[in-house]
């Protein structure tokens, strides 16, 4: 005698999710379990995670010929995460649970040899393309549930073990035992403290950079000897930025859940995420990899938010040029043997350096002890189409005497986060017609045409191209940050003393 169980699933390919029925068909034959449908490794091992989760739920194992089919048998499935629909599939077509129970639920969780079902990564993806393609009843482990039900229109069911969901599906199993795995609620973290701007000591110019790269979401560089305050600065620069809406922070929750990186007790991911990857990082950290489907890296999940990468030009040169696609396309597409994942990525690539290996040519640079040769080579790794790229280009000199004996305070981290949110409201309204919303979006040929030829700042951009110091697309993003600083200011467009201000800090020099 034969039986055919069915239940749910979803497959991630990058964070695309695909429902997936698995099948399980019972025969009487020789006993043996066989798992189909292009199954990675970690996914073949499921046999013995179910058989070893059925037999300690008091259920008995189903002595026949199990073959359990992954369809679409064409797609590639990784992880652990069919370990729950697997064994669902199976109790189903034995007759120990009910099968019109299980009928098009999905079931997302990791089996333990005990029983027990694990988190897995991915929840809110799989649990939103579910939920998209007409499933709308997911069953997820209790430690999942809260990232479940981040999803709308999700009829979430969570569960500790399989004994207490074969109980929910009709199984024989005592009340008692079904329940005995049930864990209690995690109690929600506090919230993670702001860095505040007024812990600041001096660099006035660095910091009305920073506010300016804020509220455009321009790129920056930073350069400087050690102990200026170059990653001070970049760590304040997330709270200067507005919270994610409500489509960006599902956007970034989804890119963290599949990461593994992602605390479903702080609910939404709403404040934008900061990144900041050692130098000696390998560019699959940085953009993604692993086997079979890549994961996401720094940059993925750096969208909506900051890329920082401390002493640039010791990252390899290979990491420095894998970070052109998403600084143009604002996403990664990784390509492997079975497949490519698609991950966003657009960030704000913040690079602080130092001017040379020792860090001491600065002023007159006499107390640097490197050869010429060797400052050009340092340098030189951050030089061409990736440093043409960042809009705002910064010396951050040492904080003198002065300004650390009178310890003065800057300005706190929400008094300017409310100028760069006003910034941010004026570039929305104004560019809203044309799918825009911020200033770093904008092409070059639409800014041009909105100042026109004869426009007095035009000629500095102009002056600069001749001499070669400034390229095409330089310029283009030149006109975008004196844009920016028209938003802070309140102008309608930016004047030739705007425009300047922007030639300045893309030369190295100074918005004061």
């Amino acid at each position: 005698m034969s039986g055919l169980g069915t239940a749910g699933a979803v497959a991630l390919v990058g964070l695309t999710g695909h429902l997936v029925e698995v099948e399980a068909h019972l025969a009487a034959s020789v006993p043996g379990f066989t798992l189909i449908g292009l199954p990675d490794a970690s996914l073949s091992e499921a046999r013995d995670r179910v058989r070893a989760a059925v037999t300690s739920s008091g259920l008995p194992w189903p002595n026949r010929k199990v073959t359990v089919n992954l369809s679409p048998a064409s797609l590639p499935k990784h992880g652990s995460a069919f370990d729950l629909a697997i064994a669902v599939a199976t109790l189903s077509g034995a007759g120990l649970v009910d099968a019109t129970s299980a009928r098009g639920v999905v079931h997302l969780g990791e089996l333990g040899l005990d029983g027990r079902v694990h988190p897995v990564r991915g929840v809110l993806p799989s649990v939103a393309a579910a939920v998209a393609g007409g499933a709308r009843r997911v069953v997820v482990s209790v430690a999942d549930e809260r990232e479940a039900r981040l999803v709308p229109g999700a009829e979430v069911h969570a569960v500790a073990s399989l004994a207490e969901l074969a109980y929910a599906y009709g199984a024989d199993i005592p009340e008692p035992v079904a329940r005995a795995a049930r864990a209690g609620r995690a109690v929600p973290p506090a919230p993670e403290p702001v860095p505040d701007l007024a812990d600041v000591v001096g660099q006035h110019e660095a910091r009305a950079a920073l506010e300016v790269a804020a509220a455009g979401a321009h790129h920056l560089l930073m350069v400087g000897p050690p102990g200026a305050g170059k990653t001070m600065l970049a760590a304040r620069l997330p709270g200067l930025l507005p919270d994610l809406t409500d489509e960006e922070s599902v956007e970034v929750t989804a890119v963290h859940s599949v990461a593994g990186t992602f605390d479903p007790t702080r609910g939404l991911i709403r404040r934008p995420p900061f990144e900041d990857p050692h130098h000696t990082a390998t560019a699959a950290s940085i953009v993604g990899g692993g086997s079979g489907v890549p994961r996401p890296g720094a940059a993925s999940r750096a969208h909506r938010g900051v890329l920082f990468m401390d002493e640039a030009p010791e990252f390899s040169s290979r990491v420095l040029q894998t970070l052109r696609q998403p600084l143009e396309n604002g996403e990664l597409v990784i390509h492997r043997v079975s497949g490519a994942a698609r991950y966003p990525a657009r960030f704000q690539l913040v690079l602080a350096a130092n001017p040379c290996p020792c860090g001491l040519a600065v002023g007159k640079g006499t107390g640097c002890t490197c050869a010429p040769m060797a400052r050009r080579r340092y340098f030189g790794r951050l030089a061409g189409p990736l440093l043409d790229r960042v809009d705002l280009q910064l010396e951050v000199g040492p904080v003198t005497r002065t300004e650390i004996a009178e310890n003065a305070a800057g300005e706190a981290t929400a008094v300017v986060a409310a100028r760069v949110a006003a910034a941010r409201a004026a570039q929305r309204e104004r560019l809203a017609p044309h799918g825009w919303t911020t200033n770093s979006q904008v092409p070059g040929s639409h800014l041009r045409t909105l100042l026109g030829p004869r426009h007095g700042g035009v000629a500095l951009l102009d002056a600069a191209l001749d001499r070669g110091t400034l390229s095409l697309r330089g310029a283009d993003r030149v006109l975008r940050a004196a844009w920016t600083l028209a938003d802070l200011a309140g102008l309608g467009s930016p004047g030739r003393e705007e425009i300047g201000q922007a030639l300045a800090l893309r030369t190295r020099g100074s918005v004061a």
